[in-house]
């Protein structure tokens, strides 16, 4: 895997988002680290098209992501927290120009939504995620390994999408690909959860009701397809049926339901009927080409499911996957003839491609706005995390579904956490009883309840059981300083693009 390191003094945003406040923070330019999630727009439209169609399944399936790593049992309590510059922010989308408003209840923010990926070990996952400010307005703050598979070699993990205001199969802002992912070299190379965080670019959304609309299309057009296609049966009329039989042309596409009263016959017998019977590869191969029972009935037909549908497959069919990580299953049929006056019903194949239907629905801060970004804040201050739970605490019990954010609020630690498990030196902590899939929310401070925006300041790491008494009680969070700082600069300076022209 190739990484790009990116010199952070280059990488300040030229539009005056981010305030001044790195002069003496230009690290080594091995501090910025890159990898490319979907490369190409090739790419994200494969990475879109598996997590949009049919209705969203895929969203769906996927489960809290709950890596031996997230949940840690032994910590202790360092020092004060030391800033290594001064402190600096970049102000939320929307409050590029103060406006004054006054306080109100709580109200969730927009920005956050969930982060969707397949691990290495194909498995599909989510985290919790925001949107924040960028100079193009399409970045996303979510832990590290929420984009980094630790039990991978460290590895990106494949067909990353965040959906802001996620709820149960619903994607209210659309499905956001990931293009590039940012974060520290500590994490990408040493797996240095201080450094447990990332943010990602993500190409304009895609969205709109006509996804997985599908496409009549003629027979040459359906073989040359290389996406998700399927044959539909249509009822048509005795006399429709023989002048297509009739056809050379159309004849291996006419059918036939014989029904529980049709008698079987030769293809030579007056007026019979030919249906198709489904036979395994092998048996296909070895048919003869021609007008007789057990010769091949018209070309194979492939078939684009899921995965969990891939692997619940027993039938004759043969499964296999394309370079595209598809997974498909393609079905191979014969010929039977049967006796004509008692057929069930005739049958036009009617072939058919999914064009997707999607549409571009814009830039994903200009949707939802997006969480400004502070760092070197002092220990101690007020903040609220948001994110997903839905994974069990240690004693089996499980109080959250992972359905509706969840929230929680507090002052900081005034000392560092220590996890050595994880050589973590340095995490700021927030008593917070939550439990995986909350991981990779965002804490934010300064929150406004009216504007539903504030600053992150850090993103959930670890889950921790404080007291021991088998319930999770404490996240934490690395801390945003200037190295950070400097990192996210370079994100929040890079365009993405679109998907749907």
């Amino acid at each position: 895997m190739k990484r790009i390191l990116l010199p952070a003094g280059g990488a300040l945003l030229a539009t005056g988002l981010l305030a001044a406040g790195l002069a003496g923070t230009a690290q080594a330019q091995g501090d910025v680290a890159s990898d490319a999630l979907a490369k190409t727009e090739a790419q994200a439209a494969e990475v879109a098209d598996f997590w949009s169609k049919s209705n969203n399944a895929a969203l769906t399936q996927a489960v809290a992501f709950n890596p031996d790593s997230l949940e840690v049992k032994k910590i202790k309590s360092g020092g004060g927290y030391s800033a290594d510059t001064k402190p600096g922010s970049a102000v939320p989308i929307g409050e590029e120009k103060k406006v004054a408003v006054k306080t109100q209840n709580v109200n969730l923010p927009k920005t956050i939504g969930k982060v969707f990926f397949e691990g290495r070990d194909g498995k599909l996952y989510w985290c919790s995620g925001t949107s924040i400010q960028s100079q193009y307005r399409n970045l996303v703050a979510t832990a590290g390994h929420c984009v980094y598979d630790m039990a991978a070699n460290n590895e990106v993990v494949s067909r990353w999408v965040f959906v802001p205001g996620y709820y149960q199969g619903k994607t209210p802002f659309g499905i956001y690909v990931g293009k590039q992912a940012f974060t520290h070299y500590d994490l990408d190379v040493y797996e240095d959860f201080d450094r447990d965080y990332a943010f990602v670019t993500v190409y304009n959304g895609i969205g709109g009701p006509n996804a997985d609309a599908p496409k009549s299309v003629t027979w040459e057009e359906y073989k040359a397809f290389q996406g998700e296609k399927d044959v539909k049966e249509v009822e048509v009329s005795e006399d429709e049926y023989k002048k297509g039989k009739l056809d050379p042309k159309t004849t291996n596409y006419y059918t036939v339901d014989p029904g529980a009263q049709a008698e079987k016959t030769g293809p030579d017998y007056p007026g019979a009927v030919v249906e198709k019977v489904e036979v395994s590869k092998g048996v296909y191969d070895a048919a003869p080409v021609g007008k007789a029972n057990k010769a091949k009935f018209g070309e194979p037909i492939t078939e684009i499911v899921t995965k969990n549908e891939w692997l619940a497959y027993n039938g004759i069919g043969e499964k296999s996957k394309d370079s595209a990580g598809n997974y498909l299953i393609t079905h191979y049929y014969v010929q039977q003839w049967y006796k004509p006056g008692k057929v069930a019903r005739y049958l036009r194949l009617e072939p058919f491609i999914v064009t997707g239907g999607l549409k571009d629905v814009g830039r994903l801060g200009d949707n939802v706005g997006g969480q400004g970004v502070a760092w070197n804040q002092p220990a101690g201050a007020v903040v609220r995390t948001f994110g997903y739970p839905a994974g069990p605490h240690p004693d089996g019990n499980k109080p959250y579904t992972g359905v509706t954010p969840k929230w929680c609020y507090g002052k900081t630690a005034s000392k560092v956490l220590q996890v050595p498990a994880k050589k973590v030196e340095e995490h700021q902590s927030l008593r917070c009883p939550v439990t995986a899939g909350y991981d990779g929310g965002p804490w934010l401070a300064k929150y406004s309840n009216a504007k539903r925006l504030g600053y992150v300041t850090g993103v959930t790491s670890l889950i921790v059981d404080v007291d021991s008494n088998n319930r999770y009680d404490t996240i934490t969070s690395p801390i945003f300083d200037g190295e950070t700082a400097a990192i996210y600069k370079a994100a929040a300076a890079v365009w993405s693009g679109k998907l749907v022209k």
